[in-house]
């Protein structure tokens, strides 16, 4: 497109053409600590540690794993909720120019196996409840070793942090290791480790397809780093070293990995590590933190702003606020401001593309309905959909196409669909949008049969297949239906075979053993027969259309 359309509406104060470092991703914990190394980088449940205890965490955690096999281009999950060690790990494997693959802790076995499976993953660092769950798998997967964590442990290693010099060993049973041993193993001893940072993967990060095949998006420490330094220039009203971020989504999400981690760190920020998502609990901890930076889905505001306690609390901390995920009620984002006196705006973004790519200007001319314009150094255009040739002209729908330097490398193993996404440098979205004459985007649609409930994103015909395997089940299709807490949760539509009975309950509970809590569908009904097209494929626009 000529970027001209856009540009006029761009805000004075932001330059779109900029040059980015060329230096890793974990290089902006070593400038933090360089800069800052007394300031607070992680205030959790009471505890602190400063930039300096953070990043000396992240060398020994990093040496040790380097003793225990892990080097460049080694896989390591990471299967942990909002914690200081989830922030360790991470950097502490990118240091070794190995490669994260962000793991969701809720995924049942199932999930578990085949991402693992897939990505080839040889170490998985997770959560002590899990270990069951780690174990079930161990023998399905290519694991080698396994790293297991306590929320406790960060507490204990705070008492007295490396006083104690114990060699990596193996406890209860073969390559199973406890990360406060490996952290406290001896000193700091770092391989060299070159690191390209265009070419190198830093992330696989998981995303779903339209046709419900999970796949990894290969992101390189270039196209990471590049989004943190865009996403800190389009929210200029942050201050380096003067933010605190409230860290309630999960960093295992790339929304919050990039938004909240890496740019709390490049910011050499405060982040306060929200382990739980509890409402209740929520705006207490709000107004003890004094966060002011507040990332997160449109739900989350939406729970904020309609809850009845919420007068009671003082918020008033809070100014810079990003959504993502969903569209944002326009209701919502107001009465949030109201509420905090801070700036909430909409963007828009995908894990393809690590992941923001649009976002209405803090400061000036929001518009209600739109993702806003490109961010630095992000080209889009809107193409026709039956080729994606040819750009739709201003206010035709067409698929949302995105250049620019935060854009994966591909699909992990998977040629065929990276050829599908990337074309000619451009990253075919799958959401069909529109264009105004002043450069602003809306998204009408998003990616086809995909829903998003609570900001995550649920492919039906994954939940379908898990349906189909129930015995008594028939037929099976899937949609999102709106849903004012969560934007959309799902709904099943079932044939039962002939001479069967069931019960919505008893659906599911099955589903419940079989997908991740999110995935679960929240209504079920049955039917003798479902809507098709003449070669008997299942109309779910039909049944969507039915709840509206």
């Amino acid at each position: 497109m000529n970027e001209n359309t856009f540009l006029k509406s761009y805000p004075e104060e932001i330059p779109f053409l900029i040059n980015i470092p060329e230096m890793p991703l974990f290089a902006v914990l070593d400038e933090a600590a360089k800069k800052y190394p007394e300031h607070q980088a992680i205030s959790f449940l009471g505890s602190q540690l400063t930039y300096q205890e953070l990043k000396n965490s992240v060398d020994h955690f990093a040496t040790a794993l380097s003793k225990i096999g892990v080097q460049k281009g080694t896989r390591v999950a990471i299967m942990l909720p909002n914690c200081p060690q989830i922030i360790i790990s991470y950097y502490a494997v990118l240091r070794l120019g190995g490669i994260v693959v962000m793991t969701n802790p809720i995924y049942v076995e199932r999930e578990l196996i085949y991402q693992l499976k897939d990505s080839g993953a040889e170490v998985i660092i997770y959560l002590d409840q899990f270990k069951q769950k780690v174990a079930n798998v161990f023998p399905n997967t290519s694991l080698k070793l396994s790293i297991s964590t306590g929320i406790q442990d960060f507490m204990a290693l705070l008492a007295g942090l490396y006083s104690k010099k114990v060699e990596a060993t193996q406890v209860n049973g073969p390559e199973i290791y406890y990360f406060e041993d490996l952290i406290q193993s001896g000193e700091i001893d770092l391989p060299e480790v070159s690191i390209n940072v265009e070419l190198d993967l830093a992330v696989l990060q998981y995303t779903g397809g339209t046709t419900g095949i999970s796949k990894a998006a290969m992101l390189s420490h270039k196209n990471l780093f590049t989004n943190v330094v865009q996403t800190r220039l389009w929210l200029n009203n942050m201050e380096e070293a003067k933010e605190r971020f409230f860290c309630v989504l999960p960093f295992f999400h790339v929304f919050a990995m990039t938004t909240c981690m890496n740019l709390a760190i490049y910011l050499c920020s405060t982040m306060i590590v929200i382990p739980r998502l509890e409402i209740s609990n929520l705006l207490k901890q709000i107004q003890e933190s004094q966060p002011t930076v507040f990332q997160a889905v449109p739900s989350l505001y939406a729970a904020i702003v309609s809850n009845q306690e919420v007068k009671n609390y003082n918020l008033s901390s809070i100014k810079t606020c990003l959504s993502g995920g969903a569209p944002l009620p326009m209701e919502v984002q107001e009465r949030f401001e109201a509420i905090t006196g801070g700036k909430l705006v909409e963007g828009y973004g995908l894990t393809e593309a690590a992941p923001v790519t649009h976002c209405n200007p803090i400061s000036g001319r929001r518009i209600k309905g739109s993702i806003g314009l490109p961010i630095p150094m992000t080209y889009y255009k809107i193409a026709e959909l039956l080729k994606g040739e040819k750009e739709v002209p201003v206010g035709v729908p067409g698929e949302l196409c995105i250049k620019g330097p935060q854009i994966m490398m591909g699909y992990w193993n998977k040629p065929e669909e990276t050829r599908l996404a990337l074309r000619d440098g451009w990253l075919y979205t799958g959401d069909i949008a529109t264009m105004d004459e002043d450069g602003y985007t809306y998204i009408v649609d998003r990616k086809k049969d995909m829903v998003i409930t609570s900001g995550y994103n649920v492919y039906p015909r994954e939940v379908e297949e898990v349906l189909f395997s129930y015995p008594k089940v028939q037929e099976a299709a899937v949609v999102g239906i709106p849903d004012k807490s969560r934007g959309e949760v799902l709904k099943a539509y079932l044939v039962l075979k002939e001479g069967e009975q069931c019960t919505k309950e008893e659906i599911i509970g099955f589903c419940r053993k079989q997908l991740a809590k999110y995935k679960v569908p929240k209504q079920v009904e049955f039917r003798t027969s479902l809507p098709k097209t003449i070669v008997g494929k299942v109309l779910r626009r039909i049944l969507a259309e039915e709840n509206i």
